[in-house]
């Protein structure tokens, strides 16, 4: 054969055999890769553009996993179903009304107080400055200060509209705190029903396991909020008597926005307990600063080394990086609310996914049975067909 003649041993031009394997399954897997970042940006964008509906209905899915054990405990005595609903969603507003206007309260009680503290406080950081090392004169601290009264009355319109702006906010969330309440209504009382209803979609062959998938992932999501709640209220518990026998200031306001912050797991307390040491570095003075500082970090390390593996460790086996960059994720697309509810579902798709792709009943994840949750807890009835 000569060296001009071609080769008849080599695959036609255009043969798949032609591109190297290696560069042939890279090709593959970059368009399903991209194919699949494509789908979860149309998702996050629907996402962002339906908040209004999916963060209401995520914080009834929250409440109704706190109080749905109540419900059944209530049904299992012989109260009606509804009757149980109204009982338990009644105490639960009271019980949350009381705390609320309790800490109202207390912190108009002690906000006279605080502000007499900080006006000292101020008093005597003008004074170092001007007699400690910086030696500043009083006229460059006068300056300074009218300096700041100067830029707040040129900025008075933006003020005035964030004003408004505040106003509109607070009508959003009366308008989804009642579609939340509206919601969590009809999950506590036809919950079953409606799980039923939306599994309908999915085919006869796999219907079952989907929807024993959905019961083990709502059973996830029971243990995490329970867990949640005990922890958040030992940080409470635990900062706020450390503020009060520290003397300082609105402890209880500030324990209880410490409860609020603990349901962003590792994050949340720590952040909420910094605002407790800003106060009592105002208040106080560096020292009780400092003392707080290391009340809380305390707290942070029984927390993240003794509460949550003992009653977060069989809700929700997640690793910390997980937990850290789904709470990340949460805030960038939804704020607060976002990082509130990134974790529970993580949790609860990692609960479901696990049990879709076991091979049979025994290979589904068993963490999920915490304080004994009825599983499932949206039992299936008959399929009526497809």
């Amino acid at each position: 054969m000569s060296a001009n003649e071609p080769r008849s041993d080599l695959p036609p031009y255009g043969d798949a055999r032609v591109v190297h394997p290696i560069v042939r399954v890279g090709a593959e897997w970059t368009w399903r890769l991209l194919v699949l970042f494509a789908g979860l940006v149309t998702l996050g964008y629907l996402i962002s553009k339906l908040d209004t509906v999916l963060i209401p209905v995520g914080l009834a899915l929250l409440a109704a996993a706190l109080l749905y054990p109540l419900v059944d405990w209530m049904q299992s005595k012989g109260v009606p179903r509804s009757a149980g609903v109204v009982v338990v969603l009644v105490v639960a507003i009271g019980v949350v009304a009381g705390i609320m206007t309790f800490v109202v309260e207390q912190f108009i009680a002690g906000l006279p107080e605080l502000t007499d503290q900080f006006t000292q406080s101020v008093n005597q950081i003008q004074d170092w400055l001007t007699a400690g090392p910086f030696h500043f004169s009083e006229d460059q601290i006068r300056q300074a200060g009218d300096s700041i009264v100067k830029s707040i009355q040129d900025n008075k319109e933006a003020v005035t509209s964030g004003a408004l702006t505040t106003g509109k906010v607070i009508g959003e969330l009366f308008t989804g705190a009642a579609l939340t309440l509206f919601t969590v209504i009809f999950f506590l009382y036809g919950g079953e029903q409606i799980w039923e209803f939306v599994t309908r979609v999915v085919p006869t062959a796999s219907r079952e396991r989907v929807r024993l998938a959905g019961s083990q992932g709502f059973g996830s999501l029971v243990g995490y909020v329970r867990a949640t709640v005990v922890v958040a209220a030992a940080d409470a518990v635990g900062i706020g008597v450390g503020l009060a026998i520290l003397g300082v200031p609105l402890a209880l306001p500030l324990a209880s926005l410490v409860f609020v912050g603990a349901f962003i797991p590792i994050v949340g307390a720590f952040v909420t307990g910094f605002v407790a040491v800003l106060v009592a570095l105002v208040t106080k003075g560096l020292i009780t600063a400092l003392i707080t500082l290391g009340i809380i970090i305390g707290i942070m390390q029984l927390e993240g080394h003794v509460l949550q593996p003992l009653l977060l460790g069989r809700a929700v086996r997640l690793h910390p990086l997980a937990v850290v960059l789904a709470i990340t994720t949460g805030i960038v697309l939804a704020g607060i609310v976002g990082g509130l509810l990134a974790v529970p579902i993580v949790a609860v798709l990692n609960t479901a996914v696990r049990s879709l792709l076991a091979s049979d009943q025994e290979e589904v994840p068993a963490e999920v049975d915490v304080a004994d949750p009825r599983i499932p807890l949206f039992p299936a009835t008959p399929d009526e067909g497809p």
